[in-house]
């Protein structure tokens, strides 16, 4: 089987016309269609295709044919920005690309057999970057997913659970944009959900915390979880659309080591407003795989106690895991790709005997 994925940025007119004169059998299907299941907070409101902002949002495609389009658009905040991509063909070697203009069209894979083929797209980088919004899906006969994980997780984190820092394969650590390492496919939350066979959904953004943000950052975690766009206050997610089994709550590295009434305070008010949205999820707390010995252990206190506070109101599912290691070998003291497969192996194991999955 020959994959090649590759990037044209042209005019929609000029794509139309040279996908007809490849492919005579072509269809152009909107990116709304119900057989091209998109996983994430996604806004559907705008008539020209669904947007996203989150880290890992991901859409499968599933359609017969030895080819694939799509066409997608990028927000491209302040002129410049341009969000990255993981690319999976038939579960093949994933394939990482960038956007490069407002309106893209990317061969997500050509030269293939003319039977089924399956395709996951996921948006590496996080909602800061800009949304994304793809608007067709071109290909010969395009088919309805064929099995959908029932197994829901959400991860709400910081820059560590959008996979920061974690890829420099293509740009090296301190060279490029902040946003060049970012791949949140291969973060440890989705790497989690796949050894599991779940969903995933990551609430995450870099800098967030629990009651007080890093880097000039004015929101803080509680102020943003029920939004569609996490990076700002605009649209309410609906929280009816995703109901996860399980959900891992990973802050604490950004707020650094906080009065432990103030901060144990706000978690389980913060907890309680999780249990409002998931009535049934097992919530997990989890400790920040960057901190240092004085943050680490101040967090599993905090942590303990907060569990505790919270079983005795009632809630007992709430429990928690500590990570093994401190997990720095990649940019600016983030976990590389190695120790995000080590976290996920770690955390998997943890969810699977806790859910009995």
């Amino acid at each position: 089987m020959r994959v090649r994925i590759f990037l044209i940025t042209v005019t929609l007119l000029f794509c139309q016309r040279l996908l007809a004169k490849s492919h005579t059998d072509s269809t152009r299907y909107p990116a709304g269609h119900k057989y091209i299941k998109i996983i994430g907070r996604t806004d559907r409101s705008n008539t020209a295709g669904p947007r996203f902002w989150a880290s890992g949002v991901y859409m499968t495609i599933r359609f017969k044919g030895s080819y694939c389009v799509l066409e997608i658009k990028d927000e491209e905040k302040w002129g410049k920005s341009h969000n990255y991509l993981h690319i999976i063909v038939d579960n093949s070697t994933p394939v990482r690309i960038q956007t490069t203009d407002s309106l893209n069209r990317i061969v997500l894979a050509s030269g293939l057999s003319d039977g089924e083929h399956e395709i996951v797209v996921c948006k590496d980088t996080e909602a800061s970057i800009g949304f994304l919004q793809p608007t067709a899906v071109i290909c010969t006969q395009l088919l309805p997913v064929r099995k959908v994980p029932k197994r829901k997780i959400e991860f709400i984190g910081n820059s560590i659970t959008c996979g920061m820092g974690n890829y420099d394969a293509a740009i090296k650590c301190g060279s490029g944009e902040w946003y060049d390492q970012h791949s949140a496919y291969m973060a440890y939350g989705p790497q989690s959900a796949r050894l599991l066979n779940a969903q995933w959904h990551l609430t995450s953004e870099s800098g967030i915390g629990l009651i007080k943000s890093c880097c000039d950052k004015k929101n803080i975690m509680p102020q943003i979880f029920d939004k569609t766009n996490i990076a700002t206050e605009g649209i309410a997610w609906d929280f009816k659309q995703y109901q996860p089994d399980v959900v891992t709550v990973c802050l604490g590295q950004n707020d650094g080591i906080q009065d432990s009434a103030a901060f144990c305070s706000a978690y389980v008010n913060f907890l309680q407003t999780i249990r409002r949205q998931y009535r049934r999820a097992e919530i997990i707390l989890l400790t920040s795989p960057m901190g240092d010995k004085p943050l680490d252990s101040t967090l599993r206190r905090y942590i303990t106690a907060v569990e505790q506070n919270l079983h005795q109101l009632g809630d007992k599912r709430i429990s928690h895991y500590f990570f093994q290691n401190r997990y720095i070998g990649g940019c600016s003291y983030h976990p590389n790709l190695q120790e995000h497969t080590a976290m996920a192996a770690e955390l998997s194991a943890y969810i699977r005997k806790r859910m009995r999955w």
